[in-house]
């Protein structure tokens, strides 16, 4: 015969019973049905009336500080599943939205994915990122991106109010050093300059040497952004491919969607000029398999958009040639930041130029200075000895 059951009220926060077969259950309000008007009810169960006395005063508590969250079954997978199809596929480019796919499918979900939502603690998730680095020897940045996947995921968890709190906040990260960047020195990048001469890349790196542009905005740069008589390039988007198998090219925002417009040397515009000539003659002999959509500057000979791959591995040949094989086309960038400071331009000029969010992100990252600027430096010093002496 099923056991008596009994009701007593646990301090005004619900009602408690022994159930049928034996546990004890204790319900509790939270709130009313907006169509029917009647109380929405919870439940919370245990092995004593004790237990579960508890756990409804620990609700109580939650509704009274407005940090509860109603006991939810999805699993830290299924949500993340979610997430991406809902909030992250609508709002960041391509690239981004297959990285964070990659991370979530990769590394996320098989160590996190079973457990539910509601019950993942900041231990599990340090102990996550622990392994990722001990034991599977990614590297610090790798887990910081990684990192930033899931605290995206739970923060947006958290304002649908599926969690009380973002369990990614109480974790702490790897230290992650930033690369040295070692620049070529002035009579290294005159060698460049001669030994990519009559290569078909040839005016991309040396526009991108001399504008300190990303990769992907020199090979999505548009004749439409380049005004001539202002010696002015606008800088508004970037050409990127998905990461993904068989993924496609497209013109996208530019990192961080901020769009600038550079004044460049003029001797910059006679390079376009000339880049202007080639892709006319390009088109002359491509004939009616001319195919330039988005009217770049830089193309293949039958209009088409170039492969980031390619311009990459053709510039690592000719570095490797001169022996500096560690010197990377993001570099190129570099050498126009340093140049430009050892030119005098003030670092506010700079950070414009490159993009950058704030003149002291510049300075954090151009903190070094090359031989040319410590020379210069020391010149300046012995001057002012000389001077006081």
């Amino acid at each position: 015969m099923a056991a008596r059951k009994t009701e007593r009220k646990a301090n005004g926060t619900g009602t408690i019973r022994k159930r049928a077969d034996g546990r004890w259950e204790g319900r509790y309000t939270v709130g009313f049905d907006p169509k029917t008007g009647k109380q929405r009810q919870k439940s919370v169960y245990g092995s004593t009336q004790k237990e579960v006395r508890q756990k409804l005063s620990a609700v109580a508590s939650e509704i009274d500080a407005g940090t509860y969250v109603e006991p939810r079954k999805e699993t830290v997978a299924e949500w993340l599943d979610v997430w991406l199809e809902t909030y992250v596929a609508v709002s960041v480019k391509p690239y981004t939205y297959d990285s964070y796919m990659r991370h979530c499918k990769n590394h996320i979900k098989p160590a996190l994915g079973r457990i539910k939502l509601t019950e993942l603690s900041s231990i599990q998730i340090q102990q996550f990122y622990n392994s990722l680095l001990m034991e599977k020897k990614l590297s610090p940045k790798t887990v910081k991106n990684i990192n930033g996947v899931l605290h995206s995921a739970l923060e947006q968890a958290r304002k649908l109010r599926m969690i009380a709190l973002n369990p990614t906040e109480l974790c702490t990260l790897p230290r992650a050093p930033r690369k040295k960047i070692q620049p070529m020195e002035r009579e290294e990048v005159a060698e460049f300059l001669k030994r990519i001469e009559g290569n078909r890349y040839e005016l991309i790196y040396r526009v991108t040497l001399f504008t300190g542009m990303r990769e992907g905005e020199v090979l999505g740069l548009t004749w439409d952004c380049i005004d001539y008589e202002k010696n002015t390039i606008a800088i508004t988007q970037q050409l990127q491919k998905t990461k993904k198998v068989g993924g496609k090219y497209a013109l996208v925002p530019t990192k961080n969607s901020r769009n600038r417009t550079i004044t460049v040397a003029p001797s910059v515009m006679t390079l376009l000029r000339e880049r202007k000539r080639q892709q006319l003659q390009d088109q002359l002999m491509a004939g009616e398999a001319w195919d330039n959509p988005w009217n770049l500057v830089f193309t293949r000979e039958d209009g088409k958009n170039l492969c980031h791959f390619t311009v990459y591995r053709f510039f690592k040949d000719v570095v490797r040639e001169m022996g500096l094989g560690n010197q990377r086309f993001h570099d190129l960038r570099h050498e126009f930041a340093v140049a430009s400071l050892e030119s005098g331009d003030d670092i506010k000029t700079v950070q414009e130029n490159l993009g950058h969010a704030t003149a002291s992100f510049t300075l954090d990252v151009y903190g070094h200075v090359s031989q040319q600027m410590r020379k210069e430096s020391a010149a300046r010093m012995e001057g002012f000895i000389q001077a006081v002496s």
